[in-house]
C-alpha cells in the first residue's frame, strides 16, 4: 500500500506508556461521564451558512449525530456594551490657504455613546451576532474568490498551451514565435475585483450604504488580506482610492442633514505619497491625486480640491469620526499586503503646500481618539503580537515537539495552567491512521495518467470525479480547497501524477507551525504560529479505525469520531448536504442505497493513539472545517477525515470547529439526559455543548 495513503495495519493493544517521560496515564471521567461521545464528521446541528457559500435565510434545525471532546472547568464571559453613535453638528466651511500646520493638540476622548458599537449584535435584524456576519460575510467572498482563482487558472492554462501550440506550428514552418504572444496574452491577476462583481450582483456586500464611525463587529486590530475585502464589508468602499467618503446623494437622508458633503468616512495608510508622515496617534496625511501610481508613486502633478480631498476637509468641519486602516506588506497575502483596521480618528486641521516634488498638495492632519484599544501598527509596520522565533523561548515549555519528529516541522507543548507544568499523557503520538487486525482498506481503484500535475491536464480522470475540477488551487505551493464537498477525490496510489501534484493536498503533511498549549478552561488547544489562508488543509484527524459497534462498551473516551460522510451525502438523520452529493458512485447505490445505514458503520478512536488533531477544541463559531477525502479507494464509507481552514487564521488564534453535537442527545445509563455547558466563548455559543 502506497506510503501517502497515511494507513498502517497493526494489531491494536491496550493504552500504551505515556509518551513522556514522567507523564500520568489518563485520569478516568466521573461516573456521570462514563459514555460514548462522537465527533461527527459534519456540522449540522443548527442552521448555519455553509463555509464558502452565500448568506441564507435561517431554516428550521435538524437533529444529527457526532459528539465533542468534553470540558472540564468554566469560563465567565462578560458581555461588552452596546451603545449608539453621536452624530456631530455642521460648521462653517473654510477655504483652504497656504500654512503651517496648527500645534500638536492631545488625542480626543472617544464619546461615550459609541464606545462597544463594534460589538453591536443584530444591526441588521438577521439574529445573528455582529461578528458572525463579518465572517460570513468574508467566507462568501473567499469562496467567489477561489472559485474565479480556479477559472484564472484554467484560462491562463488554456492560453499557455495555446501559445505553445502556435509556436510549435511556427517553429515547424521555420518561423519565430509564441514568446511575444505569451507576453501579450499573460493572465488577468484581479479575481479579487471579479468577486466583488460577483458579491455586487447577489446583494451580499454586508453594508452597502456607506457608515460612518465604527463598523460592527470590526474590531481594532482586524485584518484584511485585500482591500476587495473591505469593499464587501463596507469599512472602505473603494479597492483602489485612498479616501473613501459619502457623496452628495447623502445630503437628502435626515440623520445628515446637518453636515457638509461630500463627507470622508475611512482612509488607508499603505505609504503610497511619499509626503505622508505617520506618528502612531497622529497622522499627516496626503490628499489624493496627482500620485504616478503605476510608477514610482512619486507626485507628478498638483492636486485638487474635489472628490475626497474636499471630503476631508468638510470632515474637519463636520466634525465627523474617520476609520483609518493601515496597509503593510506581507509576503503570505495573496496582494502582497495585509490592511489592519486602527480604529477612530478625527481631522483637526486641513493645509495646502509645496511637496517633495514640487506639486501642490492637500495635508490633513488626524488625531486618535483617546479610549480605544492601543495601535497594532505604528508608522505602517506590522506589529502585531507575533510567534517565538525559537522553540526554546516558549513560556511553559514541557515539549519542544510532540510528534517525537514524525510530523514536518515540530510542535511544542507549553502549558503555563497547572504548577508545577505538565505535558500532554497517556496516548502514543501517530501520524497516520492505524487499522485494526482483520480490517482491510480497499486500494484497487483506476487513477489518472497525467504527467507532472494534475492541474495542467484538462483531461484528468481525477477532475472528472470530482466534477470536471480538481477540488484544489495552489498558493506558495501549499493546496487550498475551493469549497467543501460531500467528498474529495485526490489522486493516489495507482496515479502517474507526481508526488506534489495540487491533487494530493491532504497528503503532504503539516504545512504550518501549530502549537499545543494547555487552556484555563478546555484542556488542552491548538493554536497557530502562522497565518493560514481560507481552504488550506491543517491535518488529517487520526487513530484507530474501528466498527461502531466496537466502542459501544468503551468509557472514558472522548475522541470517538464517527466516518459520517455516506450519511451526509444522502442527507440522513438531517444532515445537510454539500456540493457533489447527488454524484454517481457504485457505493452510494446497489445495497447501500436501499437500506443506508442509520449511523456511521466506522469510527476513528484517538483515545489512546493520535496527533495534535485529538487536541484541537470545539468552538459553537468554528474557523475549521471538516472534509471526507478518498485516495486510494472510493468507499466513503472509510472515508479520511482532514481539517481545513474556514478563515483566515492569524498567529495565536486557537484552531477549532464544531464538534456538531446535537442538544439532548445524550443520554445517560438510567434515560436521564445529560448536560454539558459549552466555553468556547465565541459570540454565537449555543451555551450548551450537548
Amino acid at each position: 500500500m502506497d506510503a501517502m495513503d497515511s494507513v498502517a495495519v497493526m494489531e491494536v493493544a491496550p493504552v500504551p506508556d505515556p509518551l513522556f517521560v514522567g507523564a500520568t496515564p489518563l485520569i478516568p471521567a466521573p461516573p456521570e461521564s462514563e459514555l460514548v461521545l462522537r465527533r461527527s464528521a459534519r456540522c449540522l446541528g443548527r442552521p448555519r451558512l455553509p463555509v464558502y457559500a452565500e448568506p441564507e435565510e435561517p431554516k428550521q434545525s435538524a437533529g444529527r449525530r457526532g459528539c465533542p471532546k468534553k470540558k472540564r472547568d468554566e469560563e465567565n464571559q462578560d458581555p461588552a456594551p452596546q451603545v449608539a453613535a453621536k452624530v456631530p453638528r455642521k460648521t462653517a466651511k473654510v477655504e483652504p490657504k497656504e500654512r503651517k500646520p496648527m500645534p500638536v493638540v492631545g488625542p480626543e476622548p472617544v464619546p461615550a455613546d459609541f464606545t462597544g458599537a463594534a460589538a453591536e449584535d443584530d444591526a441588521l435584524g438577521t439574529g445573528k451576532s455582529a461578528k458572525l456576519r463579518v465572517k460570513e460575510t468574508l467566507r462568501a467572498f473567499n469562496s467567489h474568490y477561489l472559485h474565479l482563482v480556479q477559472e484564472e487558472q484554467k484560462r491562463a492554462q488554456a492560453v499557455i498551451q495555446e501559445i505553445a501550440a502556435k509556436g510549435a506550428a511556427k517553429n515547424k514552418d521555420g518561423k519565430k514565435g509564441g514568446e511575444g504572444e505569451a507576453k501579450e496574452k499573460r493572465p488577468s491577476k484581479r479575481p479579487d475585483l471579479k468577486a466583488i462583481t460577483k458579491m455586487q450582483e447577489n446583494n451580499s456586500f454586508l453594508y452597502t450604504e456607506k457608515v460612518l464611525g465604527p463598523i460592527p463587529g470590526i474590531d481594532v486590530g482586524d485584518q484584511f488580506y485585500s482591500r476587495a475585502e473591505m469593499v464587501v464589508l463596507g469599512i472602505h468602499s473603494h479597492w483602489l482610492n485612498g479616501i473613501d467618503y459619502m457623496g452628495m446623494k447623502y445630503q437628502e437622508k435626515k440623520e445628515y442633514e446637518n453636515f457638509t458633503f461630500p463627507m470622508a468616512t475611512c482612509i488607508v495608510m499603505s505609504g503610497i505619497y511619499e509626503d505622508d508622515l505617520d506618528k502612531a496617534d497622529e497622522i499627516i496625511y496626503t490628499g489624493q491625486g496627482g500620485n504616478d501610481l503605476l510608477g514610482n508613486h512619486r507626485q507628478i502633478g498638483s492636486q485638487q480640491l474635489n472628490r475626497g480631498n474636499l471630503a476631508l476637509k468638510n470632515s474637519k468641519d463636520n466634525g465627523n469620526l474617520i476609520r483609518v486602516i493601515r496597509g503593510h506588506v506581507a509576503k503570505n497575502s495573496y496582494t502582497g499586503k495585509i490592511y489592519t483596521y486602527d480604529g477612530l480618528y478625527k481631522v483637526v486641521d486641513d493645509w495646502v503646500q509645496k511637496g517633495v516634488q514640487g506639486h501642490v498638495v492637500y495635508k490633513y492632519k488626524l488625531k486618535r481618539l483617546e479610549g480605544q484599544p492601543s495601535l497594532t501598527t505604528t508608522e505602517v509596520r506590522f506589529t502585531r503580537a507575533e510567534a517565538p522565533r525559537k522553540i526554546s523561548e516558549l513560556p511553559g515549555l514541557v515539549c519542544d515537539d510532540i510528534s517525537g519528529g514524525q510530523e514536518n516541522i515540530p510542535i511544542p507543548a507549553t502549558n503555563v495552567v497547572d504548577d508545577p507544568p505538565v505535558p500532554p499523557s497517556g496516548f502514543v503520538y501517530s501520524k497516520s491512521l492505524k487499522i485494526s487486525k482483520g480490517m482491510k482498506i480497499p486500494s484497487d481503484c483506476a487513477g489518472c495518467d497525467c504527467e507532472g500535475d494534475c492541474a495542467n491536464n484538462k483531461n484528468c480522470s481525477c477532475a472528472q470525479l470530482n466534477g470536471s475540477d480538481l477540488p484544489y488551487v495552489s498558493f506558495k505551493n501549499i493546496g487550498r480547497l475551493v469549497e467543501p464537498k460531500a467528498v474529495v477525490f485526490e489522486c493516489g496510489a495507482n496515479c502517474s501524477c507526481n508526488r506534489n501534484c495540487v491533487n494530493r493536498t491532504s497528503q503532504q503533511g503539516l504545512q504550518h507551525r501549530l502549537e499545543v498549549f494547555k487552556t484555563a478552561s478546555k484542556g488542552w488547544g491548538v493554536r497557530t504560529w502562522d497565518t493560514i489562508l481560507p481552504g488550506a488543509p491543517i491535518c488529517e484527524y487520526v487513530g484507530v479505525l474501528r466498527r461502531t459497534e466496537e466502542v459501544d462498551g468503551l468509557l472514558h473516551n472522548n475522541y470517538i469520531f464517527d466516518i459520517d460522510c455516506l450519511q451526509t451525502m444522502k442527507g440522513l438523520d438531517g444532515r445537510e448536504k454539500r456540493a457533489g452529493s447527488d454524484m454517481n458512485m457504485p457505493s452510494l447505490h446497489a445495497e447501500n442505497d436501499s437500506e443506508a445505514p442509520p449511523a456511521p458503520e466506522y469510527c476513528i478512536d484517538a483515545g489512546s493513539i493520535g496527533s495534535f488533531a485529538r487536541f484541537i477544541n470545539h468552538s459553537c463559531n468554528p474557523n475549521l472545517f471538516v472534509q471526507c477525502v478518498l485516495t486510494n479507494h472510493h468507499d466513503v464509507k472509510l472515508a479520511k477525515v482532514m481539517l481545513f481552514a474556514a478563515d483566515t487564521i492569524l498567529p495565536l488564534q486557537e484552531l477549532c470547529y464544531d464538534y456538531g453535537y446535537v442538544l439532548n442527545s445524550v443520554v445517560s445509563a438510567d434515560g436521564e439526559i445529560v448536560k454539558l455547558p459549552c466555553y468556547c466563548g465565541a459570540p454565537d455559543c449555543r451555551k450548551r455543548l450537548y
